[in-house]
This record gives structure tokens, sequence and C-alpha cells, in this order.
């Protein structure tokens, strides 16, 4: 394990240095390096900041100042695949256990022993199943519209609307096609992920989408970025076949759960009923805001986030 300042300039990232308060560094973790943006005091409480799908640690950039204020020392990685982290290839190197293996490594890294761990949309996935597999590294987690792997499941087998929202999951088991579709046209299915898929008309700006376009552009990391819901499904149907499912897994870490309300592709009844897993968790429903909770709502996200945090 290692931690290495980046070789390039400022203007070889996808995003400047100057864009967000931080330092760029590639961090050695789990057999690969993860290219990250590290803020705040090195004394601080440890916040590690976990995207999702299509995004990179730039989903994070009005939180970082928020925590990084509040004395808080934040690590936001571009997951393994993505923009300028390493990609490994094959299905099998984006299963959760590798995802897992990532973030403890990273807390490892940074020679801490625990951290609080946040995570959006496939980031919420991975702390989800940190926080199940590995109690030890998890000092309290929170989670912005990502199910825990149990509701999720329950759901997709007592719920049409469920099942019909997650239509693109099936979609993404094809080869070839996902990838050409969301690169078609400089990535305009992309673009309108974002612009139509959040609340707030001026949520992601024209330098935004451009940032992302890029990212998701540079080589490899599209199929990367699918692999991630190929090998979960063959995971989860390993399981379902094996074991009836994914299984009734606690989490003993204090939880925060913020969701936006607007999600078209996750249902509402999703943060309900939660206890039988979660004992210790405290949902924050947003009503105007989407999927992309943290850019339709920022200052509420950050607040629901320092209000959490020790």
């Amino acid at each position: 394990m290692g931690r290495h300042a980046s070789a390039r300039d400022s203007t070889g990232w996808t995003v400047p240095a100057s864009a967000t308060p931080g330092t760029h560094e590639l961090i050695d973790t789990n057999g690969l390096r993860l290219h990250t943006v590290t803020a705040g005091p090195p004394d601080g409480d440890l916040v590690v900041l976990l995207h999702g799908f299509p995004e990179f640690w730039y989903a994070w950039k009005h939180q970082i100042p928020a925590l990084t204020d509040a004395g808080y020392r934040v690590v936001a990685p571009d997951l393994r695949g993505y923009n300028h982290s390493d990609k490994p290839d094959g299905v099998a190197a984006y299963h959760i256990d590798e995802l897992v293996a990532d973030v403890s490594g990273l807390v490892s890294a940074f020679d801490r022993k625990q951290a609080h761990i946040v995570g959006h949309d496939w980031g919420g996935l991975i702390a989800w199943q940190t926080a199940i597999d590995r109690p030890a590294v998890v000092d309290r987690l929170a989670v912005l519209n990502a199910p825990h792997p149990s509701a999720y499941e329950r759901h997709l087998r007592r719920s049409p609307d469920q099942l019909l929202r997650s239509w693109y999951v099936l979609y993404f088991q094809l080869p070839i096609l996902p990838e050409t579709g969301l690169r078609w046209n400089d990535f305009a299915l992309l673009e309108r992920m974002l612009t139509k898929g959040s609340t707030r008309p001026d949520a992601f700006s024209e330098t935004d989408i451009e940032r992302y376009k890029r990212a998701l552009g540079q080589p490899g990391a599209l199929t990367a970025a699918i692999n991630y819901y190929r090998a979960l499904a063959r995971r989860n149907a390993k399981l379902t076949l094996t074991q009836g499912g994914v299984g009734d897994r606690p989490v003993a870490a204090p939880t925060l759960l913020i969701w936006g309300v607007q999600d078209d592709a996750l249902s509402l009844s999703l943060t309900e009923g939660l206890d039988e897993w979660v004992p210790d968790c405290r949902v924050e429903r947003l009503p105007a805001a989407s999927h992309w909770v943290q850019f339709d709502a920022p200052e509420a996200v950050s607040d629901h986030l320092l209000s959490h945090l020790p």
C-alpha cells in the first residue's frame, strides 16, 4: 500500500486541481491504484466519499468544501474503472467483494482503522456492503439514493413497479450495445440522464456535463462502469440459485439514508421497513430532489451529513 502524488500537471486530469480544494493523489489499494482527491486537515476524522454511475470523484464537488470546512479529512476516489483510476479487465474484477476491498484498503492507506463511509448510487451499494462485510472499518455510514441490498431484493420480488424501474440493469447485461448506446452522439444519453433526470434546472452546468463526458470517455472507463452491473447480476443470480437470495445481513453502524424522492429508477418504498436490517437508521427524504440528490439539493445534503457525522 502507498500514496503517490500525481506526476501529471493539474491540466492532465479531467478536472483541474483548482476546481475544488484538495490534492490529486494515486492511492495503492487491493492491488491497483485509485485516483483520489484528498482535502481537509490531516488529523481530521476520515470521510470516504464514493460516487455512483456514471460519475467520478467530482460528484462530491459541493460536499467536499462543506466537510473540510467542518474539520474532516476527506478522500473522494474515482472508483476502480472510472476516470483516472486503474481499469482491470473482465467482469469478475468488478465483483462487489473487490469493491469492498478497495474501500477497506483505502482506509488503511491513510493509516486509519475506521472511517465514515458515504456513498451515492453505486457508491452507496458499496458503502452498504462494506458496512455489512467489514463492520470494523465503518464508523458511521451515510447512503444517498441506494437501497440496502436485502430491501432491494425484497422489492424486486414483490413490486412490479420496481422491476420495471430496473429495466436498465437487464439492458446492461448485453455485450457491446450498452457501450455503443452511451457513447453515441458525444454521450448524448449521459447528458440527457443528468439534465432531464435532475429537478433543478441549473443542477448541472455545461462545464459539469463536459467533465462527466470526459471522465466516462477515458479509455476503458465505459466498459468498466457497465461491468459493475454485469458482475452484480451474475453474483445475485448465483446467490439466488444456491442460497435463496442475498441474505438478511445487518448493519451495525449508525446510518443515515438520504433520498431524493423524485428518483425515476428507485422506488420511495425502498426507504421503508429497514429496521430489520439497519436498527440505527435515520431516513431523510428530500421531496424536491431526484436521484442526483447532491446536485439538486447540495446544501441540504451537506447539512444532513454534518448533522450525522460526529
